[in-house]
């Protein structure tokens, strides 16, 4: 089934509508024809690793973000705080072989190859929203699996009260680590029912294809109700812990990055207002739309939050 969430995109403010539609029928093109039939799609060509991968139950009916807008527009610290130069820097960052480490409260630690991650956790498609705390905001088509049904291979504990998720440390190639700013590696977690959510999603690829090194691969995070800092790029180990993990950019400014980080247009950034955002790729005479709390998936993930202030738990 799909997660119906009430949007009020206007199709002017997104770009590429055809990209959504041809991938649709291209898709459903692909489970009738040989899987070595690849037909291009506006804006990029079906030829990639995910190319006939299946479409989620929780992939939501959006006109998707230009590929390139997305693949050029990143916050990537650990190599440069420019945009642009990040994307071009990350092209150095060597992806293969990659292990996660799993530590802390759980039954089965241990180091994992990503082959034997992904050949025990299915890959889907899902459409989500992407919001940045910078108030941007894109619709992006995401490969990977549910993030819930790999951590209960690990058996957590009773103890297992929240996830922290670690980046690669790797100053000679991620420049950014070089300096200060950030308390390197990049560290960031969620509570243990945040990230059993089966809306909070392990990504490996988008668009069809292998996920590019600036837009976090080979393995990241998705966690779509929240600001975009949460989906930590490139993550080598995951923790469970007892206690709050303290994480990168809360650590950093925490009266400007709250844990929770739940995209909310009624709680204002200390410089910048949440209640409206520019979706990216759209016209500099485009109105920006409305920010949604929860970032339109408030009827799904509401309830994990019914004892807390929002506006003190930021």
């Amino acid at each position: 089934m799909l997660i119906k969430t009430k949007s009020n995109i206007l199709s002017s403010e997104i770009t590429d509508r055809a990209v959504f539609e041809s991938r649709r029928e291209f898709i459903k093109a692909a489970t009738i024809f040989s899987a070595g039939i690849m037909l291009p799609s506006s804006g990029h060509a079906e030829t990639g690793k995910y190319a006939d991968v299946p479409i989620g139950p929780y992939s939501a009916k959006l006109p998707v973000t230009g590929r390139e807008d997305v693949t050029s527009y990143t916050n990537y610290y650990e190599f440069s705080s420019n945009k642009k130069d990040s994307t071009v820097l990350a092209r150095a960052l060597k992806t293969k072989p990659w292990s996660v480490e799993v530590a802390g409260e759980v039954e089965k630690p241990g180091v994992y190859n990503l082959e034997d991650i992904l050949k025990d956790n299915p890959v889907q498609e899902r459409i989500y929203r992407f919001r940045c705390v910078e108030a941007w905001s894109m619709v992006v088509p995401w490969i990977g699996f549910p993030l819930g049904e790999m951590l209960k291979r690990f058996k957590p504990t009773s103890k297992a009260k929240f996830v922290e998720f670690t980046t690669i440390y790797n100053p000679e190639v991620m420049i950014g680590q070089r300096s200060g700013g950030l308390d390197w590696p990049y560290v960031e977690g969620l509570r243990i029912d945040e990230a059993m959510h089966p809306l909070t999603m392990m990504v490996t690829g988008m668009y069809g294809d292998e996920l590019p090194n600036q837009n976090g691969a080979p393995l990241r995070l998705i966690v779509p109700w929240k600001y975009g800092f949460k989906s930590i790029k490139a993550i080598v180990k995951i923790r469970f812990t007892e206690n709050m993990p303290e994480t990168a950019w809360h650590k950093n400014a925490p009266n400007e990055y709250g844990f929770y980080a739940n995209v909310n247009p009624e709680v204002s950034h200390p410089r910048w207002s949440q209640s409206r955002e520019r979706v990216l790729g759209s016209s500099l005479f485009t109105p920006k739309r409305d920010t949604e709390k929860f970032n339109g998936y408030g009827a799904e993930v509401a309830a994990l939050y019914s004892d807390m202030d929002l506006k003190q738990y930021f």
